[in-house]
């Protein structure tokens, strides 16, 4: 029994850094309604920025992680001009209850982003080829003792900012003009446009923000583990994809709910099967939570409204 709490406990610390990245994800499907398949790979564009500045460079930490996060929004911001922009139907015809059809529009920003995606990720292996490249490390060593079970501290601050960037997100989304304009657009896009709100300067500024978020979760996350690699980006998307949709897209509390149950049962699997069954687990999990949402009839959280 102490082992698999043990176990659990493990999971749910590994589910930090899902939640983190999750986040962005989460934040831009609710404003557009479309998953950003580059997501991942532009905030490892920043990452391989960043090392180039503080190794090759001498650029301070602090210098480098805010290149990090600069970059990041910068290639979101060439993301949404590039596949989203041009794929916006206007208000009369897009209708104000958005579902997951998929128009022609809708398949060719999502091909669209996927290619960017290769781009991007060839961007940042030309800037730097070698496979490992240090980051600032700021991880903290040892663990912490609690009676028989052991905690990761790096870990525990890694929720702890997930949670801070979750509750801030949806204060700013119930409190703020800023925040309920955001919810008008996702929730009642002609609406919005009815009465007077500039929806692609809206829907424009929330994706950026959403990949200013991936960056500055992939800087939490890598300035702990002080390397990152080409592999990032892929891991990056699929880790905060497969927790959003277990949670519901749109849903910042549901994303949290699901990266803990994507940690927890990846801990449980990689113990009964080893890495490889861990990762087919996940994705076996992710098929499963599809298959239910498609039997109930049901879609991914309505928007930011319910975040």
């Amino acid at each position: 029994m102490p082992e698999f709490l043990q176990r659990t406990l493990d999971g749910l610390l590994e589910a930090g850094p899902y939640a983190l990245v999750g986040l962005g994800l989460t934040l831009g499907f609710g404003t557009l309604r479309r998953v950003n398949l580059a997501y991942g790979a532009g905030a490892m564009l920043g990452a391989y920025v960043a090392s180039w500045l503080y190794v090759r460079q001498g650029v301070p930490v602090a210098a480098a992680l805010a290149a990090l996060v600069l970059v990041t929004a910068l290639a979101g911001l060439y993301v949404e001009l590039l596949c989203f922009a041009g794929g916006r139907r206007p208000p009369a015809t897009r209708g104000v209850t958005p579902g997951l059809g998929a128009d022609g529009r809708e398949v060719v920003a999502l091909a669209a982003s996927f290619a960017v995606w290769m781009q991007l990720e060839q961007l940042a292996v030309l800037l730097l080829p070698r496979h490992l490249n240090p980051l600032p490390a700021l991880a903290v060593t040892g663990e912490w003792a609690l009676g028989p079970f052991f905690l990761r501290p790096d870990r525990l601050l890694q929720w702890g900012l997930a949670l801070a960037l979750a509750g801030a997100i949806g204060w700013a989304l119930q409190h703020t003009r800023g925040g309920l304009a955001w919810r008008a657009v996702s929730d009642q896009h002609a609406a919005a446009h009815l009465v007077g709100l500039a929806v692609p300067r809206l829907q424009r500024i929330a994706f950026v923000a959403s990949c200013a978020l991936g960056g500055l979760a992939a800087a939490a996350v890598l300035a702990l583990e002080g390397q990152v690699t080409p592999m990032f980006g892929m891991w990056m998307l699929v880790k905060g994809l497969v927790a959003a949709m277990i949670g519901g897209l749109g849903s910042v509390r549901g994303l949290l709910a699901g990266a803990a149950v994507l940690g927890v049962v990846e801990a449980h699997a990689q113990a009964a099967f080893g890495a490889l069954g861990r990762d087919a687990t996940a994705w076996a999990l992710l098929l499963a939570v599809l298959v239910w949402r498609g039997s109930r009839r049901s879609v991914p959280s309505a928007g930011l409204a319910h975040a």
